[in-house]
C-alpha cells in the first residue's frame, strides 16, 4: 500500500533499540501543531491511504477534518508515526515544543515543519534525523509569499474604509513577500512606494514601476502614507518614526517573529496596527495544504 511508511520491525531496531516499543501499527504519519494548513493536510494524506494521527491540530467551524486518531500528548503523537508534520513555525507556544519534540525523535523519524530553528536542525543531521523545512524549498516559499500577500491586502480591506486605489502605500522591505505584495498593491493602482537598505533592490522595485525610499529616509517621508505593510523581521517602526505616522494610518505588520513594529508604543499612540501571521492559514488553507502535502509525499 502506497501509505505504508513505517520500518520493518528487524531494521528498525538495528537503527534505535527504542523502536522495538514503536511498531507504528495503526499510523503512518503525525500532524501536530500548526494552523489551518496543516490541518488541511489529513485528509490529502488519508486520501492517499496513509493513516494519520493528530495532537493539537487546529479547529474551526467553518472545517470538517477528522483524523483516524488524536493523541492526548506530543510523546504519544511521536511515538505512534515514524512521520511527524509540524506547522509554519514548527514551534508554537501551548502546542509544539522543539526540545520536548527532541527528547522523543529517534533516527526513524521524518521531520517536516516550516521556519525550523537551525540549531533544531543541526541536531536532527547530527542524530541522522531526517529534518525538512518547508520554507527551504523555494517553490513553497515563494507560494506562500503570494498566499501572504493576498491576504495582507484583504486585512487592509477589511480595516481601512478607504480604496486601495490610487492610495498611498508604503512596503518596508523588498525580499520575497514585499516584491510579491508591492506587484499586487501595484495591480490595484495604490502608489506604492518600497523602502529598504539594499541598494539593488530599490533599484529593482524602482525599474518595476515602484517609488523608492532608502531606509535612512524613512523618519522624514513616513508622514504621507494612508497604508503601511512591514514585511522586515527587526524593529523598525518605533520611536520617532511611529511619531511621524499619520493618525488615519493602517499599519499591517506580516514580518515573521516579533515583527517590526513597537506595539506598546503604537497602542499608546493610538495607532491602528495589526499583526499579521499565518496568513496562508487563515485565507488559503485548503490550497496551502495542498502544495505541503504534495512535498511531503514527495519526500517520502
Amino acid at each position: 500500500m502506497e501509505g505504508n511508511v513505517w520500518p520493518q520491525k528487524d531494521s528498525c531496531e538495528k537503527m534505535d533499540p527504542l523502536c522495538k516499543r514503536h511498531t507504528f501499527e495503526k499510523y503512518d504519519i503525525a500532524v501536530v501543531g500548526g494552523d489551518k494548513r496543516t490541518a488541511c493536510m489529513i485528509p490529502f494524506f488519508m486520501q492517499r491511504g496513509y493513516r494519520v494521527i493528530g495532537y493539537k491540530i487546529c479547529h474551526r467551524t467553518d472545517m470538517d477534518i477528522k483524523a483516524d486518531g488524536y493523541a492526548d500528548s506530543l510523546k504519544q503523537a511521536v511515538e505512534s508515526a515514524p512521520v511527524i508534520i509540524g506547522g509554519i513555525p514548527m514551534e508554537k507556544k501551548g502546542s509544539v515544543n522543539l526540545k520536548e519534540l527532541s527528547r522523543h525523535i529517534r533516527k526513524y523519524h521524518k521531520i517536516f515543519g516550516g521556519i525550523i530553528p537551525e540549531a533544531f536542525r543541526q541536531e536532527c543531521g547530527e542524530r541522522g534525523i531526517a529534518c525538512y523545512d518547508f520554507m527551504k524549498d523555494e517553490s513553497i516559499a515563494v507560494f506562500n509569499a503570494v498566499a501572504t500577500a493576498e491576504g495582507a491586502i484583504l486585512e487592509a480591506m477589511l480595516h481601512k474604509q478607504t480604496n486601495i486605489h490610487h492610495s498611498r502605500t508604503l512596503v518596508l522591505g523588498y525580499g520575497r513577500c514585499g516584491k510579491v505584495l508591492s506587484e499586487k498593491l501595484k495591480g490595484l493602482s495604490a502608489h506604492v512606494t518600497v523602502c529598504g537598505n539594499n541598494a539593488v533592490e530599490l533599484a529593482t522595485a524602482e525599474a518595476f514601476g515602484m517609488d523608492v525610499l532608502p531606509l535612512k529616509e524613512l523618519e522624514g517621508k513616513i508622514n504621507g502614507f494612508e497604508y503601511i505593510y512591514n514585511t522586515i523581521p527587526a524593529l523598525v517602526l518605533e520611536g520617532e518614526i511611529l511619531k511621524k505616522v499619520e493618525k488615519d494610518a493602517l499599519i499591517i505588520d506580516i514580518a515573521s517573529g516579533r515583527g517590526g513594529l513597537d506595539y506598546q508604543e503604537a497602542e499608546e499612540r493610538q495607532l491602528n496596527a495589526l499583526h499579521c501571521l499565518g496568513l496562508p492559514g487563515k485565507y488559503a488553507g485548503e490550497v496551502s495544504a495542498k502544495r505541503l502535502s504534495e512535498y511531503v509525499i514527495g519526500k517520502l
